[in-house]
């Protein structure tokens, strides 16, 4: 692919640094270290610029080993991850966001393929055992963490996969079952252990049975939420997770049956697109219009574009028998109002997608614990949950966006403070430093680079069978998008500052270790800073008593 150049760089004029330079210096440079927007918008915390930075040099191995540095499921976020981190890459103010987790992705099928193994430094066995309630993301993410840190884990799933919601909510068509599967094993086989089909009723009786010294709690929201409705319905009138274990034992409505989904969220359009692949008819409600829907744009888009029905401003009134009356709403002042008009439709089944809840059974015999109405519970700024040595997480977390990035950070969080806590320690969380957004980068050049698309099946291809949909990228692309990084905030050694510096007094210390200011030279003239394209250099007031 061709890159074109437009050269922007900022001309250096001397006059203009008259009142930095002179006997005294006011302000001198400094090397920083910014944090790259990529990384501030991950959820999952991943140090997204250091492993592009391998993959530039196409060391995808040791990306591979720095991805898991933070988040064990590199394969199946390279997947599903709705992809913060994209919005925020400066990359937007020039042509195109990096396609940053189709690299994932890349480097993480890689890793399958080669069977990498996870590399870290054995840790001292600490002697502590941890129970970890739920195989979902964020309970598998805690312990991935805590056996690296040196503590024996076990965890107990009630149904009987593990995965949570990635294995039991995302279909095989965004997500296949061998990738999900094979990360799970590699967490297996660092010596987590997995209880699976064993329901933990009483966290408290467990931890004293079991002699476990700490308990993470991270079931997932399962519990769909009711809609009120009048009449008898006559059809099933089925919640989305319930309708999604019929699925998986293969009892579902007969080809050509109309289904309709109520509801607007990710679960309602991956429900709409299995039912489009099972050869039934699928229409959605939902109560708002479009901006309201919870669901992403590129899913309802993706929705529609595979045949499924979509109506905005639809309200379920009642359902006597298979007909179902509709409320027509209208937008009034950003709010969905009733008009009064009224539609009845007929349909086969009703699916109920309109949010789950957590079952908040499980800690309602913990003392002290709080949980809001969508049974979310309240932990303090230790990640504990108001019973000592109980730690939460996950789908359990009120106010939070639910997706599987967000439980994979608070997995990768509560192990660090549970770590502390068993080692009778505090957790002190490291300062975060400032963002290096576009406007405190100085390009020297405006790139034309655009992002290299990943291919999709055609929606009449694609709704034939559960295939994967998105096809992943080549090595030859993986190291195109890797190199449009910008480095944003971090020396990548360009050498700008080197050559531009008019006094000579920028010391090289040699490849992978950066520079230094020689501030007997230095005359603060801050050239070095203006000519850094990354924001790695800042300047700051001269200190007292100092050269």
């Amino acid at each position: 692919m061709a890159i074109s150049y437009n050269d922007i760089t900022k001309p250096v004029d001397l006059l203009q640094h008259a009142s930095g330079t002179g006997h005294l210096r006011s302000q001198r440079p400094v090397y920083m270290d910014f944090m790259p927007p990529c990384n501030s918008a991950c959820p999952a915390g991943e140090n997204i610029q250091a492993w592009l930075s391998f993959a530039q040099a196409g060391d995808f191995e040791t990306a591979f080993q720095k991805i898991l540095e933070d988040n064990p499921f590199p394969g199946i976020m390279g997947r599903i991850c709705v992809k913060p981190c994209e919005t925020g890459c400066n990359r937007n103010h020039v042509d195109e966001t990096i396609n940053i987790h189709a690299v994932e992705r890349y480097i993480a099928d890689e890793a399958l393929a080669h069977k990498w193994p996870v590399k870290f430094a054995t840790p001292v066995a600490s002697g502590k055992k941890i129970m970890v309630v739920g195989a979902g993301p964020s309970g598998l993410t805690a312990a991935y963490h805590l056996v690296r840190l040196g503590h024996q884990v076990e965890v107990f799933e009630a149904s009987s996969a593990a995965g949570g919601l990635m294995e039991m909510g995302i279909p095989e068509y965004r997500l296949p079952r061998e990738i999900l599967n094979a990360e799970i094993q590699r967490i297996l086989d660092m010596g987590v252990k997995l209880h699976l089909n064993h329901k933990v009723t009483d966290p408290e009786a467990e931890k004293t049975a079991g002699g476990f010294d700490a308990v993470y709690l991270s079931i997932g929201a399962h519990l769909g939420k009711a809609i009120g409705y009048t009449g008898k319905p006559s059809i099933p009138v089925i919640q989305a997770v319930d309708f999604l274990r019929m699925f998986k034992a293969n009892d579902v409505p007969e080809p050509g049956s109309k289904v309709v989904i109520y509801g607007g969220s990710k679960m309602a359009m991956y429900l709409s697109r299995v039912a489009r692949r099972l050869g039934l008819v699928p229409v959605i409600l939902y109560p708002g219009d479009r901006k309201m829907m919870p669901a992403y744009d590129f899913e309802a888009d993706d929705a529609i574009a595979e045949g499924v029905a979509i109506d905005f401003l639809r309200n379920i009134k009642s359902i006597e028998g298979n007909q179902i009356t509709v409320e027509v709403m209208e937008m009034q002042k950003g709010k969905p109002v009733a008009t009064g008009e009224e539609l009845v439709l007929e349909a086969d089944a009703i699916i109920l997608a309109m949010g789950q809840e957590v079952d908040s059974s499980l800690y309602a015999s913990l003392e002290g614990v709080q949980c809001k109405p969508d049974g979310g519970i309240v932990i303090n700024g230790e990640r504990m949950a108001g019973y000592a040595g109980v730690f939460a997480g996950g789908d359990m977390l009120p106010g939070e966006q639910r997706s599987a990035t967000i439980a994979i950070g608070n997995g990768k969080k509560a192990a660090k403070f549970m770590d502390a806590y068993l080692r009778g320690l505090t957790y002190e969380k490291p300062a975060k430093p400032l963002t290096a957004g576009y406007k405190r980068l100085h390009m020297w050049m405006k790139t034309d680079a655009p992002q290299k698309e990943q291919e999709k099946l055609a929606p009449q291809i694609a709704v034939r069978s559960f295939d994967e949909v998105i096809a992943g990228i080549s090595k030859a692309e993986a190291l195109y998008e890797a190199k449009r990084c910008l480095s944003c905030g971090n020396c990548f050694e360009c050498d700008g500052c080197f050559g531009a510096c008019p006094e000579e007094a920028i010391i090289k210390l040699g490849k992978g270790n950066r520079y230094q200011f020689n501030y007997d030279a230095c005359t603060g003239c801050g050239i070095c800073y203006e000519q850094c394209p990354c924001h790695a250099i800042e300047m700051i007031p001269e200190p007292v008593n100092n050269k």
